[in-house]
């Protein structure tokens, strides 16, 4: 088979690596660390610890953790080391599972990972500076830690504590293992006593008021939240790192919550009370309540509902959205039945959908908040009274608004303005074009109206920000069906089947080559024959992925311990982790009862010879059909422009590629593999 641009050469590689591959940030671990951690990371035994997994064949089996599933597509290769989802697609390795699964960075995963398996970790020297700050930060956390079990333990095992907070909680009706389990505490009432036994455990005054647990002024010294309940406050790792606390004596002048001043480690618009405890049940129903305060997340825990997390009495900001969207796309805000609950519900609306999520909203009844109504109510009844209740933003919003407006035009053309301008925060198009189609239909307003309104919205904001909008296009109604064209550096299929072949068998023989010597032959791998043909041709794909693993698997061509499926799976760029995965990943196993049968089927490595030269040319010959598409519309310019010199040269190239196609497509035959 002929080159397209020259004669046929052995293939070598001819290129060292050029490519550019984003890496994430490991946090300083050295690579042999990152190494030892792979090796120990048992795919099986790291998956097992959140999935039931039954053996099948060589695999294992269970029910996707990342979607609802009553069929187990959910499959683990210990041969591989990869766990691929045939439901919803989610796939890679050890590491890439840690992360998915606790949504944790992958230094973090690496760190996790590294914890289960014994592994110390070495990171290289920093500076002065960072250790300090460093230093710092832990220093805050254990400090943080040490005063929740001590509230904890002061809460339990001393008179006050259960005479005072314990009689609170359980006269709210909360369990003990639910106090337990949110590490619910109190602080003793008087003037430092907590300080008084941090300091005589060893804690430094830096740190108690760098974490706000003690307040100093000159030689004056008192406990932040003495003769309060306290809630702790988890990050996602569940480390501590603030706290809540409740007043329980009438003082008009205090505060009836207070919470810990903002820190190197607590930043509060970044944080979701309840999200270290809800984060796992989330990411299983893919739904996340939000609620506002402590004992409303406790109350719905109590219910048997554990997907739900707390603004904790601030305004939501859109850091919190982003924490929860980590886990899902899809919230249902509840708020209080008064008039409170729904300026605070139509104040969220409009962040939640500028992050592009799914919102919707539910308005308790009178008197009512989360934590009454949970109380009231098992999970099953509290479940199918949100499921029956909750309300899409729109006719919540438009409902809620049109019983102000219903005989004043000019209230009535406000409402249509507010209800455009949440609609004009969604960033998705498609998702906006149908909010627009309901609102035509709630608000009786034509569709093409309401388009021109969201432009304006647009266009005023873009002009603001000091970008620009495409020209405005007339709205016509839809008679031709949409094509959904490749998107840019989306891989088609005759490159993935290149990339998979490159993975798998790139040690591989394929065939004898002659060389200079005519005595001697020459064994072409895969790897090089794929290679040198795309190089040869110069039909390497611009597109990012293929080129990361396309210029990798050439730099290491010759070397003998290169194993580009193990390279690939635990490559460090999780998008080629994951595609590594996928194209490795086997969903269906030949059963037994073919060979006993006496029935034959030929093996995809048995016929190499054939195949990966027939995938070579089927991806040259995609190639050539998108070359001579490209000259035939540069033909139609020229022809208009009457640029005769250059319409010739290109005739003449459109001439060699028909040549070029047709030997392809001679070689190739009626038949295609993919």
């Amino acid at each position: 088979m002929p080159a397209l641009g020259s004669k046929n050469r052995i293939y070598k590689p001819l290129i060292q690596h050029k490519g550019t591959v984003i890496f994430y940030f490991c946090s300083m671990i050295d690579q042999a660390t990152i190494e030892r951690i792979l090796d120990a990371s048992q795919i099986v035994e790291v998956v097992s610890d959140f999935v039931k997994l039954k053996r099948r064949g060589v695999n294992y089996l269970g029910n996707c953790p990342f979607h609802n599933e009553k069929t187990p597509s959910f499959t683990v290769s210990p041969a591989k080391g990869i766990f691929k989802c045939f439901g919803c697609g989610k796939g890679g390795n050890a590491v890439n599972f840690i992360m998915d699964h606790e949504s944790l960075t992958y230094p973090e995963a690496l760190k996790f990972l590294a914890r289960k398996f014994h592994i110390e970790v070495v990171e290289k020297e920093e500076t002065e500076e960072e250790r300090q700050q460093k230093d710092d930060r832990e220093s805050m956390m254990i400090v943080s830690g040490f005063a929740q079990k001590f509230f904890t333990r002061f809460l339990w095992n001393e008179n006050e504590g259960r005479a005072v907070g314990l009689s609170y909680f359980r006269e709210r009706g909360l369990r003990d293992d639910i106090v337990k389990k949110f590490e619910l505490g109190y602080c003793p009432d008087g003037k430092s006593l907590f300080t008084d036994e941090a300091q005589k455990a060893g804690y430094r005054m830096e740190y108690l008021e760098k974490t706000g647990l003690t307040i100093k002024r000159d030689d004056w010294v008192r406990d932040r939240f003495s003769g309060r309940v306290m809630f702790p406050i988890h990050n996602m790792a569940g480390r501590v790192i603030a706290f809540g606390g409740r007043i329980l004596k009438e003082d008009p002048k205090a505060a009836k919550y207070l919470n810990s001043p903002e820190s190197e480690i607590y930043h509060k618009s970044n944080v979701l009370y309840g999200i270290f405890q809800a984060k796992r049940e989330i990411s299983r129903v893919d739904k996340c309540y939000l609620v506002e305060g402590y004992t409303d997340v406790l109350s719905m825990h109590q219910s048997g509902i554990e997907n739900v997390v707390a603004s904790s009495g601030t305004a939501l900001t859109p850091e919190q959205i982003r924490l929860i969207r980590r886990f899902t796309p899809n919230v249902t805000i509840l708020y209080d039945g008064d008039e409170a609950g729904i300026k605070a519900s139509l104040r969220g609306i409009d962040l939640v959908l500028e992050e592009g999520m799914n919102v919707k909203v539910l308005l308790l009844p009178q008197g009512e908040d989360p934590d009454s109504f949970a109380r009231k109510h098992s999970a099953t009844e509290l479940l199918n009274y949100i499921s029956e209740n909750e309300t899409d933003f729109i006719q919540f919003k438009t409902k809620l608004l049109l019983k102000t407006t219903e005989k004043d035009p000019v209230a009535r053309a406000r409402l249509i303005q507010d209800v455009i301008r949440s609609v004009a925060v969604i960033p998705e198009s498609i998702t906006r074009a149908v909010y627009i189609r309901e609102c035509s239909k709630l608000l009786n307003v034509e569709e093409a109206v309401l388009y021109n309104e969201v432009r304006k919205i647009l266009r005023s904001r873009t002009e603001r920000q000091g970008g620009q909008l495409p020209p405005e296009t007339p709205i016509k109604p839809r008679t031709q069906p949409v094509i959904i064209t490749e998107q840019p550096g989306e891989l088609i299929n005759e490159e993935l089947e290149l990339l998979r072949f490159l993975m798998k068998y790139c040690h591989s023989p394929l065939f004898e080559a002659e060389t200079e010597n005519p005595n001697e032959t020459e064994i072409v791998t895969v790897g090089e024959f794929i290679v040198g043909q795309l190089l040869e041709d110069e039909l390497v794909p611009e597109k990012p992925l293929f080129q990361i693993i396309f210029n990798e698997t050439t730099e290491k061509l010759n070397d003998e311990n290169f194993r580009p499926e193990r390279h690939f799976i635990h490559h460090s760029d999780a998008r080629v982790s994951q595609l590594a995965s996928d194209l490795l990943a086997e969903k269906w196993v030949e059963s037994k009862r073919w060979s006993k049968a006496g029935s034959f089927t030929e093996k995809e490595e048995e016929v190499l010879e054939w195949l990966v030269p027939r995938i070579v040319n089927e991806f040259k010959l995609r190639k050539i059909k998108e070359m001579h598409l490209a000259l035939e519309q540069q033909l139609d310019q020229l022809h208009k422009d009457k640029n005769d010199t250059e319409l010739f040269e290109v005739l003449a190239k459109i001439q060699n590629l028909k040549k070029v196609e047709k030997y392809l497509s001679d070689n190739l035959g009626s038949r295609a593999i993919i």
